[in-house]
Order: structure tokens, then sequence, then C-alpha cells
């Protein structure tokens, strides 16, 4: 039995490196709440109660990240011998769920303002704090997308994937406020339910990536011969048997059989599986 490092960053790296996107997805979605809760207090607008709702939403998954990454990166222990990585995959399966409730309620409301239109008002501060809102949260994915490139972390990508849909139910925010300026008064009822639609869609995404983390699927097949190439490649190693493998946060565990010449130990062997 192995547990792989993801390659590149040594662990305090990685740590650090988690933590701060923690962080700063927290802070950024405090910022972003209380922007779109005054853009919608000024203007009533459906379009951006669906915004300020996925940014609620953001909210929570990140406090749910900040929390589920710190208790991820704890050492195996007596009770967790493979670690506490999976959960980040609770983390984003609880998100997933968060997600689809906000969207099903965003849906809804949608619905009957669709038929029932609602006159939206200060238009022209509510375009200023969206845009606001849409380069905080540019810069905030970026910055998710290179911790993931890092760290292979669950947990950061599913949030990263709620900020991404932030940019563009922003986006899909400032062209209904322009549309509804110009006189289309079905827009903002419109995009509010195409936003809604793309947030249940990226719940189910999550909620998928998650489960199939728990359900401790096998590693991509890439991954898989390059540990299996790296054990041949070992001396005195003369076969790889009953290979079995799953992720858990940050580590990949690896179960398998190894025939070896009788020179060589299995704990040296098992020493140098661990440093793959």
């Amino acid at each position: 039995m192995a547990i792989l490092e993801t390659q590149g960053l040594d662990a305090k790296q990685k740590q650090k490196l988690l933590k701060t996107a923690t962080r700063a997805s927290v802070g950024v979605s405090v910022c972003l709440v209380l922007a779109k809760a005054f853009a919608w207090f000024i203007t009533g607008s459906l379009v951006v109660f669906a915004s300020l709702l996925d940014s609620l939403m953001d909210t929570l998954a990140s406090l749910t990240n900040l929390f589920a990454v710190d208790y991820s990166l704890k050492p195996p222990d007596a009770d967790h011998r493979f670690g506490h990585g999976k959960a980040e995959a609770l983390a984003g399966l609880g998100q997933a769920v968060l997600i689809t409730l906000s969207a099903l309620f965003l849906l809804s409301h949608a619905l009957q303002q669709l038929l029932q239109p609602d006159p939206v008002v200060n238009i022209d501060t509510a375009i200023w704090v969206i845009g606001f809102a849409l380069l905080l949260t540019c810069a905030l994915v970026l910055y998710q997308r290179y911790v993931v490139r890092k760290t292979q972390s669950t947990a950061i990508a599913a949030d990263s994937v709620h900020y991404l849909s932030d940019v563009l139910t922003n986006i899909a925010t400032l062209v209904s406020l322009s549309m509804t300026q110009f006189g289309w008064l079905h827009a903002d009822s419109l995009f509010g339910l195409l936003i809604g639609v793309y947030i249940l869609v990226s719940a189910m995404r999550v909620g998928w990536a998650s489960i199939r983390i728990l359900m401790d699927e096998e590693l991509p097949e890439a991954e898989r011969q390059f540990i299996i190439d790296e054990v041949l490649a070992e001396p005195g190693v003369l076969a790889v048997q009953r290979f079995r493998s799953w992720r858990s946060g940050q580590r990949r565990v690896v179960n398998l059989d190894v025939a070896f010449a009788g020179q060589r130990s299995l704990h040296d062997i098992n020493d140098n599986c661990r440093a793959i």
C-alpha cells in the first residue's frame, strides 16, 4: 500500500496555497454579497436577485471549504489511516445540494416574474455595482485555477466552478440590465431563468465529481500506468499485480502486489513507491 502526494510542490507549499485560496474566496464572497444586496435593494431586479442568490450560495460554499480543506490537510492518524482527504469531496457534495436548492428557488421566482413582470429602477447604479463584482470575481477565479493546477484540490475546484458561474451570471446580469434599460421588459425574467438552469447544471457536475471520489473511483488510466511504470523501473521489481487505486483529497492511494527479486527488501521498495 502506498499513499502518493501530488507532484510539484511540497506539502507545506500546497497547504499554504490551499489555505490562502479558501480565505480569499470567503473575503471575495462577502464583498460580492454586500455589493449585490445593495444593487438589488435599489433596483428590485430579479436578475440582480439571481446573482445575489448565487453569491450567497458561494459564501456558504466558501465557508464550508474553509473548514473542510483545513480538516482534510490533517495527517493520517490511528482512526484515519488514509488521511482526512475525503472531507473535500464531502464539502463538494454539500455544496452541490445547496446550489441545487438555490437554483430551484430562483427558477420558481423567474417563472412568476415572467408572468407578472415588475419594473426595474436605478439601472445605471446597478450596472456599475455588477461591473465591479465581475472584475473581482474574475480575479478570484484566475487565482483558484492556479491553485487547482498546483494542488489538484477537489474542494477548490468545486469552489472555482461556483465563482465561474458567478462570472457568467454577472455578465448575464449586465446584459439583462442593459436590455431592460432599452425597454425589453421580459429580459430580467428570461435571464433569471437562464441563470437558474446554468446553476442547476453546475450543481449536478460538482455533485457527480464528489460522488466519484467518495465511491473510490479508480485513478485515470494515464496516472495508473505512470505509477505502474515507475514501480517496474525500480531495480529488482519483476511484476506488478492486483493494482488498485483511488483519490483521497491531495493523495493518490495505491494498493498493489509486487513481485521482486530476493536481494531487494519489501521495506526499500515501499519507501521508493511513496516517493513516486
